[in-house]
């Protein structure tokens, strides 16, 4: 995917590219360069948010920063040009968003350059060339123009609007309908034409809505009934805000993701809870062991560690438990590998990456692993490729003190452990009271995937394992 353009005095501009599956916008976090600064192939210049993740982006090319499109905070369409740079070693042309005029057809006095065409950079982004012909003045002869290239499909028709707008114009009326490449292509899906279709987005865009608003089918007209006039309703609270004593934090980047995942699998996936109250004593012991072995130094030895151990082991007992709905083909989808998702709390929000094939590493590899990917979700580098793909997720609200909770699904998989905190508590050990290390488990699952039997049984797994960890050979 072709993120930069070049124009004739060595201007290029790099565009903002879609660093995750299908995104649409970024927010620049940070600029690592200013104009004036010398850049080099590969140097990473900013860090831009998407709803998934953090990401660095580096410039594919050698030059000298022009001019910085946008500051820090701004979010960003895919497609838009965020940083010129100069690659010719010489005097530098205006902006390449500054189109160039040509000589205009003779017409009114009143009548504008017409702005020069651009070749877009991304499918579906840039600006295409206008199709429109202007009505020549009467008397006046006009050279003849050749056709113009029918621009490609899926092309953003934004500027010529806009540009029509600025000089006082209404939009030509061959003009393609206003729509993003994801909105064209709903529509095309549903077979509706854009060109009727009302646009009710900004500038005249055409939305999702539209599009469906444009298939619905139109509301039965209700029969008229004569009946006395209802009393006015209230006028509706007005909402206050006082600014010396609250803050009004957007919603956006990663937290805007998540709330959106987890209000639709909260009402999507029926899930089901589970709960267990374990000695896991024995399991402390053999971390400390652990600890001291040779071929675990330098690695993440913890509770968790075994914990995920434990589920991986109970997963591989009961193989119906990883899947995942497929609501389009009404299928259950049974999955022959475990991407176990690890959840962690950043500054950022709430981020799930996975252990791709946790199934098939030993345990100093599963260690390896858990202690990557927590030092890479703290510092905030987690890409979207390491959050997607996951099977089971487990989630550690014992480190904040908590005893258990109902965690809510990942969207697209089957279940989730959540593991309270571990603490000494008087517990019945071969008949007398003594203090143990005790904690409570909960497993949510889906239940259109994994019935109580099925639940049941990998949660007492996960908890006999935890009580007697040689399980983990014998069951192995």
């Amino acid at each position: 995917m072709t993120t930069m353009t070049e124009n004739a005095s060595g201007l290029r501009e790099f565009k903002m590219p879609d660093v995750g599956e299908g995104l649409t916008e970024a927010e620049i976090l940070k600029w690592y360069v200013q104009p004036g600064d010398t850049v080099t192939d590969g140097q990473v210049v900013c860090e831009v948010e998407t709803a998934k993740a953090a990401v660095e982006l580096p410039i594919p090319y050698n030059g000298v920063v022009h001019e910085l499109r946008f500051p820090e905070g701004t979010t960003v369409d895919v497609g838009t040009s965020i940083i010129a740079v100069n690659v010719g070693g010489g005097a530098v042309a205006p902006a390449a968003d500054a189109p160039a005029q040509e000589a205009p057809v003779q017409e009114t006095p009143a009548e504008e350059a017409k702005p020069q065409g651009r070749t877009p950079v991304l499918v579906g982004y840039g600006v295409a060339e206008s199709s429109t012909k202007r009505r020549p003045r009467k008397g006046a002869e006009v050279p003849a123009r050749k056709p113009e290239p029918e621009a490609p499909a899926g092309t953003y028709y934004a500027a010529s609007a806009i540009q029509a707008e600025m000089n006082g114009h209404s939009a030509p009326a061959a003009s393609r309908p206003l729509a993003k490449p994801p909105v064209r292509k709903l529509a095309k899906d549903l077979g509706v034409d854009l060109a009727t279709v009302t646009p009710s987005g900004p500038d005249g865009i055409i939305t999702r809505e539209d599009v469906h608003a444009a298939v619905a089918p139109p509301a039965p007209q209700p029969t008229v009934v004569q009946t006395p006039a209802a009393p006015a309703p209230a006028p509706a609270p007005v909402s206050t805000y006082d600014g010396a004593r609250e803050t009004r934090v957007p919603v956006k980047g990663v937290r805007k993701m998540t709330a959106q995942a987890m209000v639709g699998s909260a009402f999507t996936a029926p899930h089901v809870t589970e709960f267990v109250t374990i000695d896991v004593t024995r399991t402390m012991k053999l971390v400390e062991e652990l600890r001291q072995d040779k071929e675990m130094q330098g690695l993440r030895v913890n509770p968790l560690l075994l914990i995920a151990k434990a589920l991986l082991v109970a997963i591989k007992r009961n193989p119906d438990v990883n899947a995942s709905w497929d609501e389009a083909n009404q299928e259950i989808v049974l999955k022959h590998y475990v991407n176990l998702g690890i959840a962690a709390a950043t500054p950022r929000g709430l981020i799930v990456p996975n252990i791709k094939d946790a199934h098939d590493k030993t345990l100093p590899q599963l260690a390896q692993a858990l202690g990557e990917l927590v030092s890479t979700a703290r510092e905030g580098k987690t890409s979207p490729a390491a959050m997607q793909g996951g099977t089971v997720t487990i989630t550690n609200v014992g480190v904040f003190g908590v005893d258990t909770g109902t965690p809510i699904l990942n969207p697209g998989e089957s279940a989730i452990l959540a593991v309270g905190a571990i603490k000494l508590q008087p517990w019945v050990h071969k008949g007398k009271v003594k203090p143990r290390q005790v904690t409570t488990l909960a497993l949510s699952f889906d239940h259109r995937l994994v019935d109580g039997e099925l639940g049941s049984k990998v949660l007492a797994d996960v908890a006999a394992i935890l009580e007697q960890p040689k399980r983990l050979i014998t069951w192995a």
